[in-house]
């Protein structure tokens, strides 16, 4: 391999392992984290707060809810704050009521979600109640619109 080739390698832009990192995009990451006094609170905002690239925490203590605004990585976040705080921490479960399409299904509706949330509609209708061919079948037996429907009613 000759000096060109080498120099030519070591300029080259099109490589997939560019020494450059991409940078983060501004994001705002929403965390569940049980808070039940100021003192958690403290905890919670101070375990955030000195993270490089955080520009502002919110802290809502009544929905336990962190918010975190930054260039920086949701599961770094949600790691680093149930590290140094000890809590359990995910990432938020709820959306609002209006968003989904079937808030009171099984497994949307949370009795522990604030209010106006519910859980958040990860499987869309898929696991929603259908009915069965005989549920159907006898549905429709003693159907208005079937004519051949049982004379009784």
């Amino acid at each position: 391999m000759g000096v060109l080739d080498h120099i030519s390698d070591m300029f080259d832009c099109s490589s997939e392992h560019s020494k450059h990192k991409r940078r983060k995009q501004l994001q705002t990451v929403e965390i569940k984290v049980k808070m039940d006094c100021e003192g958690c609170e403290r905890k919670v905002r101070r375990s955030v707060e000195g993270m490089k690239g955080v520009s502002s925490v919110t802290i809502e203590p009544k929905q336990h809810k962190l918010t975190v605004v930054g260039y920086v990585d949701p599961e770094k976040v949600v790691s680093r704050v149930a590290h140094r705080t000890g809590k359990k921490a995910e990432i938020w479960p709820y959306v609002p009521y209006d968003v989904v399409a079937h808030p009171y299904a099984q497994g949307v509706y949370d009795k522990k979600a604030p209010a106006g949330y519910v859980r958040r509609d990860d499987f869309q209708t898929n696991q929603l109640a259908r009915a069965s061919s005989t549920e159907v079948r006898y549905t429709t037996a003693f159907s208005d619109e079937n004519p051949a429907a049982c004379v009784v009613m």
